[in-house]
């Protein structure tokens, strides 16, 4: 997983940490505010007996944190989705920030009762003693609810399995539990404009342009006319939006850029045919 430059890859470690500390071999660490019971102090005198040169940070992933636009080759996000009130929001920002993206958590085929849930993309509500009488445990997803959330927060599943209890899970049974392990690559943007080439015809042509950042950012399309400068021509997480002014023997480059257009993220250019 590392850069092209050769230098070290930049890998962070998402966890939550309640009684045994760990820590992580690379450059930055992460922990979830809600059960730093000790204060990190046992993370912090790991580093120090290993003379580590990881960064412990403490972060409340259930709040609506930003980690100030830094990026990495590589997330280790381990055991921690079912203990967050809000998954979604945590998966799509990882995927603002990394490349790769390791993620294990806890899924159910059955309700405790027997109701079956792998049919179906949903995840199980814990009750506050239900699973280990651990009231920082939350969603449990079936097998499709998972793999439903990796792919709406920007994902591509490269690899995925699992082991425990792989016929007869439960949400919150220790003896009928499964765990999933899933490598995540993240998708990229996309920007396409249909049709290209505008067929040839009387007056202005038309094709539709469409985008989507896959991370739920905001984008920003730009169009540059035979290199002319840039005009905004649409912006959003995703979207369709017409180019009704499409002439022949001219250059219409379109170029996706994140919200603060300091990132080119794809661009597209669209001529007209003659005949």
């Amino acid at each position: 997983m590392g850069n092209q430059t050769g230098s070290s890859p930049k890998v962070i470690l998402v966890s939550l940490f309640n009684v045994a500390q760990r820590c992580c071999s690379r450059k930055t660490f992460r922990h979830d505010d809600y059960t730093n019971f000790n204060g990190l102090e046992g993370a912090r005198t790991l580093k120090e007996a290993l003379n580590s040169s990881v960064v412990i940070r403490s972060v409340d992933l259930d709040s609506q944190f930003s980690l100030a636009g830094q990026k990495y080759d590589a997330v280790f996000f381990l055991g921690t989705l079912y203990h967050l009130k809000n998954p979604f929001f945590l998966l799509e920002s990882l995927a603002r920030m990394t490349k790769y993206c390791f993620v294990s958590t806890r899924i159910a085929k059955q309700t405790a009762d027997g109701q079956s849930l792998s049919p179906y993309p949903v995840a199980y509500l814990l009750g506050p003693q239900e699973c280990n009488n651990d009231d920082t445990n939350f969603w449990i997803f079936s097998d499709h609810g998972l793999k439903r959330l990796i792919e709406r927060t920007g994902w591509n599943l490269l690899s995925y399995v699992t082991i425990g209890d792989t016929a007869g899970s439960t949400p919150a049974d220790p003896k009928r539990d499964e765990r999933a392990f899933c490598l995540l690559q993240k998708r990229p943007p996309s920007l396409s404009a249909r049709p290209n080439p505008v067929p040839a015809g009387d007056g202005p042509g038309k094709t539709t342009v469409s985008w989507d950042t896959a991370d739920g950012s905001i984008g920003k399309i730009f169009v540059s006319i035979n290199g002319d400068q840039e005009v905004l021509f649409a912006d959003g997480r995703r979207g369709t939006a017409p180019a009704h002014w499409i002439e022949a023997g001219s250059n219409y480059e379109f170029r996706f850029y994140n919200s603060d257009h300091t990132e080119l993220l794809a661009k597209v250019a669209v001529t007209r045919a003659t005949q």
